[in-house]
């Protein structure tokens, strides 16, 4: 658990070095053969997921996530051994291991491997807690390459002609899969869902307390205002798409590595925070590890 001299800044360190290291740590299972099919990670775009899902209410708001899921799972509050076991396919995982690592059901949260899938499910989520008059939202993560598909404005219709309180959050990592922002997207990201007569902003940043004052006042907004709001995170992932299928230029990587949110964050801490977060992040995650293999060893039996 958190230790009690904790401050907002180190727990916002502490959010996303777990996520970060978890990540490395799916990474390295891959690599020694112990996920089957494929897996996304986040690495680089931490801070997206705690400044924004972090806000959130488990007990009234629904998150639809997508393929590049596990940093939106921990920031809403997933338990790491349930996680990891859905993605090691083990029986202690939060869908009994059969959902791997793309098709994640835990509480009010949910995510989709199908590019764009996940957009007219959230929208009936949106609709229901319309119906019952509850005061809730729903946040539906897309990235750039959704911006493809015809699901999504059919969504920002309805939305826009029901009144939904939904916020569609665009994190625009610039890349769908290995190809650039610019070879496959024309016009303005943000201007998308003006047309609907939908509210949309953005912001360019990777330091996650910027983040989470923006993401506060959209989150506000939708749950006041009672109507959908188009949200974009320009962002970028320090990881490959998937696995190996990385084309992009090194030194590009390495420039927009000067802005890991880990590395800005680190700076408002003094070292014996920064000790704190990585024994609480190591214990953490070595706890789950083991429940994983317990579970494991439990399934041979």
């Amino acid at each position: 658990m958190p230790v009690a001299t904790e401050n907002l800044s180190q727990i916002l360190y502490r959010d996303m070095l777990l996520i970060r290291r978890t990540e490395e740590k799916i990474l390295e299972l891959f690599s020694a053969g112990k996920v089957g099919g494929t897996t996304h990670t986040c690495i680089g775009q931490e801070a997206n997921a705690v400044a924004l899902v972090g806000q959130l209410d488990r007990q009234r708001d629904f998150v639809v996530s997508n393929h590049r899921c596990h940093g939106h799972y921990l920031a809403y509050g997933g338990p790491l051994d349930g996680l990891l076991g859905e993605i090691l396919g083990t029986a202690n995982g939060v869908c009994g291991g059969r959902g791997g690592s793309q098709h994640i059901k835990y509480d009010r949260f949910q995510s989709n491997g199908v590019l764009g899938g996940g957009i007219p499910i959230a929208c009936g989520m949106a609709m229901g807690e319309k119906l019952k008059g509850g005061d809730g939202i729903t946040v539906v993560s897309i990235g750039d390459g959704a911006l493809g598909e015809g699901t999504l404005y059919e969504s920002l219709n309805m939305a826009a002609l029901w009144d939904l309180p939904i916020l569609f959050l665009v994190e625009n990592n610039r890349y769908a899969q290995s190809t650039p922002l610019h070879l496959g997207v024309a016009g303005s990201i943000v201007d998308r869902a003006r047309p609907f007569g939908i509210r949309a902003d953005e912001i360019d940043t990777t330091d996650v307390e910027e983040l989470l004052v923006w993401s506060s006042r959209a989150i506000e907004a939708v749950r006041l205002e009672r109507k959908p709001h188009w949200a974009v995170m320009h962002t970028y992932r320090f990881s490959a798409h998937s696995k190996g299928d990385d084309t992009r230029d090194e030194d590009e990587v390495r420039a927009y590595q000067e802005k890991d949110p880990l590395r800005i964050q680190s700076a408002r801490l003094n070292a014996e925070q920064l000790d704190e977060a990585e024994a609480w992040v190591r214990d953490v995650l070595g706890r789950a590890l083991a429940a994983c293999d317990a579970a494991g060893e439990a399934m041979k039996l």
